[in-house]
């Protein structure tokens, strides 16, 4: 078994995470699922390092900021290709964590002072002690940013959302994917008590049970669902129309913003991820081979994948964290109740 180690921060991104045997296993059997490795979970041994940020005149903290190798963080990526970051008298690096479960120590240890994660991971990191706040939204102030759906396999005759219900669907319980599932099977008529989850935490074998018929559906990730509509696989429903349900989110350690400089090196990120998100837009082309590199994409979408158009620096709102506060208690997912003040961005105890 291939592992990679934890690395000292050296002003480079790092990249922690455990390269998995049964991950690699599966996936050499066939060819679309071995691009499934490489969409967003692959394993150390394929993980990137980028340049390293650029040093800072020593007047702003450090700043350390962790993701999962995803498209949502890429106005980042590009900062650090780009030289934003020393431009503006940051010194930033960024460790791409290869599990939620890793980034979340690292948040909650202290040793990363910002990260891209969604509203239901900050909560609960709250929840359990962690004090944050949320900055901006990555992705999601529209619903046509990141994408998320329910697949079913190319063998499968289930044409709508109201033929799986009572039937299980591959699926992470307590994610941003539950929730849009919950969501779109809900405005499809479906009852909760007929909606079934089929626990598949790992997203490359929660792909290939669907692929392979093992599960009805699944709930996928744009960049899977792209993988499976260039594979036979149909996407028959997605959160990009209607109501906004599903936002990725930039958070910060509040420790951190209480340090000597840590508010003024906050509104240094801010006006480097809207430059970043700036160029991106005005020319997302320039930025493909970034991204298909830093998220892992498959080489069967990596030219078709569509790039995202990425937010200004913008506050999540009440109406999009509320929602998922509600349904997380419903859920049982949170042991506390907890309220969103829209205005800073804080969690508190109802």
């Amino acid at each position: 078994m291939g592992s990679c180690k934890r690395i000292a921060y050296s002003g480079k991104t790092q990249v922690i995470g455990q390269a998995n045997v049964s991950r690699r296993g599966f996936l050499g059997a066939a060819g679309a699922l071995s691009a499934a490795a490489l969409l967003t979970l692959g394993g150390c041994a394929n993980g990137s390092q980028t340049n390293g940020a650029s040093g800072s005149n020593g007047s702003l903290p450090s700043i350390v900021i962790g993701t999962l190798p995803t498209e949502d963080i890429l106005p980042m990526w590009v900062a650090d290709n780009e030289g934003l970051f020393g431009a503006a008298g940051l010194s930033v690096q960024i460790t791409e964590f290869q599990s939620a479960t890793e980034l979340i120590a690292g948040v909650s240890s202290g040793d990363v002072s910002f990260a891209m994660t969604d509203p239901m991971v900050a909560a609960s990191m709250y929840a359990s002690g962690t004090d944050l706040s949320l900055e901006w939204v990555t992705l999601g102030t529209t619903p046509q940013q990141g994408r998320f759906g329910i697949m079913v396999g190319p063998d499968s005759n289930v044409q709508s959302l109201s033929e799986l219900a009572g039937v299980p669907i591959g699926v992470g319980t307590n994610t941003v994917l539950e929730y849009v599932m919950d969501v779109l099977m809900e405005r499809a008529g479906v009852p909760d008590s007929q909606i079934v989850v089929q626990e598949l935490q790992k997203l490359p074998v929660r792909y290939q049970a669907m692929a392979s018929g093992q599960v009805a559906a699944a709930a996928l990730p744009g960049s899977l669902l792209a993988l499976g509509e260039a594979s036979g696989a149909r996407t028959i429903a997605d959160d990009t129309t209607g109501d906004n349900i599903s936002q990725s989110v930039m958070i910060a350690r509040t420790d951190f913003l209480g340090k000597n400089g840590g508010t003024d090196a906050l509104a240094a990120l801010e006006g480097v991820w809207n430059q970043a998100a700036t160029e991106i837009n005005d020319d997302p082309e320039k930025y493909r081979a970034l991204l298909v590199q830093k998220a892992n994409l498959a080489e069967s979408v990596a030219q078709t994948y569509p790039i995202s158009q990425y937010p200004q620096v913008e506050r999540p709102t009440s109406d999009m964290v509320e929602p998922v506060l509600e349904w997380m208690a419903d859920k049982g997912y949170l042991t506390v109740g907890l309220t969103y003040d829209q205005a800073t961005g804080k969690f508190a105890r109802a």
